[in-house]
């Protein structure tokens, strides 16, 4: 009799040393029930001590401040490097800034948000697995980050903010929110969205982040 195939195992990091996000515990609780992922989350920075072969993806949801050790770093960098799923939400782009490769890794670092507000969303990629259940203009609600460097040329862009549809935007007309990007043999998926619990009840979003966490830890056939 053939084995049955092991359930994909995520590694969802939650540490924060600076602002702590209140939809984190909506977070997580989103990712247990979105594709069947067996989910180990920890606010402890040793879980990233160990050997992180046995995960699909590590997901670094809402981190913020400098929260790894040295071997931490060494070892998500290898995990990287070697084949594994990176997967950062909204806050993790406020994370390790004194880690030149996680910057690097991430594809930008945040900057600075207006107001929690309504705004769209404008879908780039259609082919993509985290955007291409998505209309070309998406309303949302969120933050609306700006970052410090654009990182359109080193990544794949999947959706930019639109900045006429919110008040405070400061990137301009070319603003990315959700990219993607491959590093070494691994994957790496950012979005910026993720503000508010209410985000991890809404179809849309919860489509937009197990389809990139899909594609990160190469867990469905893609057409890209």
């Amino acid at each position: 009799m053939a084995s049955r195939p092991s359930v994909p195992r995520l590694l969802v990091h939650t540490r924060t040393t600076a602002y702590r996000h209140d939809s984190i515990p909506a977070a997580v609780d989103a990712l247990r029930t979105l594709g069947g992922f067996q989910v180990d989350a920890s606010e402890d920075p040793a879980a990233l001590e160990r050997p992180l072969d046995g995960y699909a993806a590590v997901v670094f949801l809402s981190t913020s401040g400098e929260v790894l050790t040295p071997a931490g770093r060494e070892r998500l960098a290898a995990h990287v490097e070697s084949g594994g799923g990176f997967v950062g939400v909204h806050a993790a782009a406020c994370t390790e800034y004194e880690w030149p490769y996680y910057g690097e890794l991430l594809g930008a670092r945040f900057d600075k948000h207006p107001d929690y507000q309504p705004g769209r969303v404008l879908v780039e990629d259609r082919e993509h697995p985290a955007t291409r259940h998505l209309p070309a203009v998406w309303e949302f609600t969120d933050e609306w980050y700006d970052f410090r460097t654009n990182p359109r040329g080193s990544v794949r862009v999947l959706a930019r903010a639109d900045e006429s549809s919110y008040d405070g935007g400061g990137m301009g007309a070319d603003h990315p929110l959700a990219w993607c990007r491959e590093q070494g043999a691994g994957r790496v998926f950012y979005t910026a969205l993720g503000h508010a619990a209410e985000a991890y009840a809404d179809p849309g979003f919860r489509s937009h982040l197990l389809g990139g966490i899909n594609w990160a830890a190469r867990l469905e056939p893609t057409r890209d």
